[in-house]
């Protein structure tokens, strides 16, 4: 049978994470995997755990459509007590095979304080932010290395880190019988 995944994403960077991690697994090699736009029903900089993985569960349910899985991601901020800044960035995934849901996260890091404030104060999503700050020329970030490329200078980019959050909602569909999955 051959599986198709619905990355819930027009953004390059996150289809090619999904390209990738499927090539790793048995179950998901050689998987068809295509793009489909939807939207992820919260803001477009979500500012907490709860609202990104909301995001990320409603990318996942709207994608799914004549596919064996669809999957959502969605990279939000959220409160984390004695940083700086008092949040931290992250990426979080939704894998959906039309019951069950596969959730994961990436690593998370701190955004520079004025990023967060701009987020926080001026509304601004972190691409608009980190440009507008002039750490970057790009005002695409999160579609190319990201802003974690961007201040781990190259050593963990976008593309890794939603491979990790991918990984980590995989793990219950590869040990179903260790989460009750039939």
């Amino acid at each position: 049978m051959r599986i198709r995944i619905n990355v819930a994403s027009k953004n390059n960077v996150k289809i090619d994470a999904v390209r990738e991690v499927a090539a790793l697994y048995g179950m998901l090699k050689n998987s068809e995997i295509c793009s489909i736009d939807v939207k992820s029903g919260v803001s477009e900089q979500p500012k907490s755990l709860d609202e990104t993985v909301r995001g990320a569960i409603n990318r996942a349910n709207a994608a799914y459509t004549d596919c064996t899985y669809s999957v959502g991601i969605e990279s939000g901020i959220m409160y984390v007590p004695h940083t700086k800044t008092g949040f931290m960035e992250f990426s979080a995934c939704v894998v959906y095979n039309g019951k069950e849901y596969g959730i994961g996260l990436s690593s998370a890091f701190e955004f520079p304080v004025n990023i967060t404030k701009m987020i926080h104060k001026l509304g601004l999503d972190a691409n608009e932010a980190f440009f507008n700050s002039g750490l970057t020329k790009d005002n695409k970030i999160g579609s190319s290395d990201g802003a974690v490329g961007l201040l781990t200078k190259g050593r963990v980019t976008r593309k890794d880190y939603t491979k990790q959050a991918l990984i980590m909602a995989l793990i219950n569909f590869e040990n179903p019988d260790l989460y009750g999955l039939k």
